[in-house]
């Protein structure tokens, strides 16, 4: 029923933006928008809300990880939207892949919730307008695991040997060494040769010691159907894991995290820059905003979206994984790190697993 009426506002509620931009909505009709997202990144209610408002068509695609994005743009495919995580975001900046963000039409950007707002990669909001935000934690089954050993352990639970074969590990090279450097003390966003290698033999004892399986978005069905202990999930994820098994908790380890930012931005060679403009303050305005984070589970950008989300009666009223943490000093926003180590941390990665 939410979803529904989420809907009719859409198709009810939201005004032109012609009405609150200098360009021409009629303009527009015809045009076809080639969007690139994650997967299971989005209502396809609101697209096609969009696609209806202005008449025009989405070409809608998706991509598995940042790295993946970056090697589609070093192509000849053209896109006029995608969605990076802040560290990609850095490094298109610094290579010129990313044009500005019209504020003319994208007018919104007030909305932004407190914990997306001054964002070190793009401080004023020039080319990136956030989306999504979350944190990398634990969901675990509490009739396995009791909330206080979980919070004493945070991110050495990895290490515990009770555990061994319970558990999902993501796999993910930046994140897997990201728990590893925070466990020990570390910046997330370490280049130090002794620290990454410590690091490293870190990584190599969870994986003899606690055997897990390495997944990606299997994890969260698997993890909602209870057939592990613990898991490293998403905050995201782990909202929607908490609402279908009341057994599953979250925990961000006290150790600290890495809180991520997924936000909207234009390629340099976008064929349709003013439709792009259109689309990103359609997406990332309140109604549009409540549809996706109502759909998809990840904590949205827009603050008066989150706020009804997380309030009373809202979607994610009292799951804990909703909101993510914010202000926390040993928090970190991922870094765009030297070329070596971008080459070198996956190979690091698969050599773990393979022991």
């Amino acid at each position: 029923m939410k979803r529904i009426l989420i809907c009719l506002v859409l198709c009810l509620c939201l005004l032109p933006l012609g009405a609150m931009a200098e360009f021409d909505a009629a303009s527009l009709a015809g045009q076809t928008l080639n969007v690139y997202n994650w997967g299971e990144y989005v209502d396809m209610d609101v697209i096609r809300a969009f696609e209806k408002e202005y008449n025009v068509r989405v070409n809608y695609k998706t991509f598995e990880s940042n790295e993946y994005l970056w090697l589609q743009l070093s192509s000849e495919d053209a896109w006029d939207v995608i969605v990076p995580s802040d560290y990609m975001i850095e490094r298109l900046i610094k290579a010129g892949k990313l044009q500005p963000i019209d504020k003319t039409i994208v007018d919104n950007l007030d909305q932004l919730a407190e914990g997306v707002q001054n964002l070190s990669f793009d401080p004023d909001n020039t080319y990136a307008v956030p989306y999504f935000w979350q944190t990398v934690g634990i969901v675990y089954d509490t009739t396995k695991i009791s909330e206080e050993e979980m919070e004493a352990q945070g991110w050495e639970a990895f290490r515990n040997p009770a555990y061994a074969g319970h558990a999902y590990m993501y796999d993910s090279s930046r994140d897997g060494f990201m728990i590893a450097e925070k466990a020990l003390g570390y910046s997330a966003n370490t280049t130090d040769e002794a620290e990454i290698m410590a690091a490293n033999e870190w990584l190599e004892d969870m994986h003899k010691t606690l055997k897990p399986s390495y997944v990606t978005d299997e994890v969260i069905d698997s993890m909602a159907e209870g057939l592990k202990w613990m898991a490293l999930v998403y905050s995201g994820d782990a909202a929607y894991i908490l609402s279908e098994n009341e057994d599953m908790a979250y925990c961000v380890p006290s150790q600290g995290t890495n809180v991520a930012i997924d936000a909207m931005v234009i390629p340099a060679n976008a064929k349709n820059p003013t439709l792009a403009n259109v689309f990103i303050r359609y997406m990332t305005g309140y109604e549009a905003s409540l549809a996706n984070s109502t759909e998809v589970g990840y904590a949205s950008a827009n603050a008066e979206a989150l706020a009804e989300l997380s309030g009373p009666g809202g979607e994610y009223e009292g799951n804990e994984a909703y909101i993510p943490r914010s202000g926390y000093e040993k928090d970190e926003i991922y870094v765009d790190l030297p070329s070596e180590w971008q080459a070198r941390q996956p190979d690091l990665w698969e050599k773990i697993k393979i022991q």
